[in-house]
């Protein structure tokens, strides 16, 4: 009987310890795995290079339209088509691409709708929003960056990235002169490269 109890502890410490050494396995091969890195952009103009990481937790099918379209050279070409000194850029409109028609600038889009993902991220200064019309599930392919907090827009735009590298860009161009449409009087291109 001492044997069979000596048998049975020797067993279950065998057990016990092949099931803690599973576990340290499993614990290092998920090490080895990375988790998906997030996409990175570059809006790239005359004035210098903005570098912006996006927020595929707070706001995914956002970030998917947003490096979807750059991918595809929808960005390129636009302009940031206004500037309000003390509050933001925005740009992203297809209209853009031909300078003889400013009167529809801000009136463009994709073709598609990407439906709201409001999230708890402030709109401080360099975040990368989504603009829209009044109604919350209109955002398209239109953008701005905010150059000072805004924290009036949160939880009613949607915050999908942030500049990390290249503010002093987006202050040059806030600061171009502009017409009553806030429209800038020099073209300030862009051209988006998504790493």
């Amino acid at each position: 009987m001492m044997q069979r109890r000596t048998m049975m502890i020797g067993m279950a410490v065998c057990f016990i310890l092949s099931g803690a050494w599973f576990l340290g396995a499993a614990g290092l091969f998920a090490a080895d795995e990375t988790p998906a890195k997030a996409p990175k952009a570059l809006i790239k103009t005359k004035f210098g290079d903005m570098e912006i990481v996006f927020f595929p937790d707070k706001a995914p099918k956002h970030v998917e339209n947003f490096v979807t379209l750059a991918k595809s050279g929808f960005y390129n070409g636009t302009i940031f088509h206004r500037v309000i000194p003390g509050f933001m850029i925005q740009g992203g409109d297809p209209n853009t691409k031909d300078p003889k028609k400013p009167e529809t600038y801000g009136m463009g889009g994709p073709g598609h709708h990407v439906n709201a993902e409001f999230n708890d991220t402030p709109h401080r200064r360099g975040i990368l929003s989504m603009a829209r019309t009044n109604d919350p599930n209109s955002a398209g392919s239109q953008f701005f960056i905010v150059v000072k907090d805004s924290n009036f827009l949160d939880r009613q735009y949607t915050a999908f990235g942030e500049v990390v590298k290249g503010m002093e860009v987006a202050d040059k161009i806030v600061d171009l002169p502009r017409n009553a449409r806030d429209l800038p009087n020099e073209r300030a291109e862009i051209t988006v490269v998504v790493e």
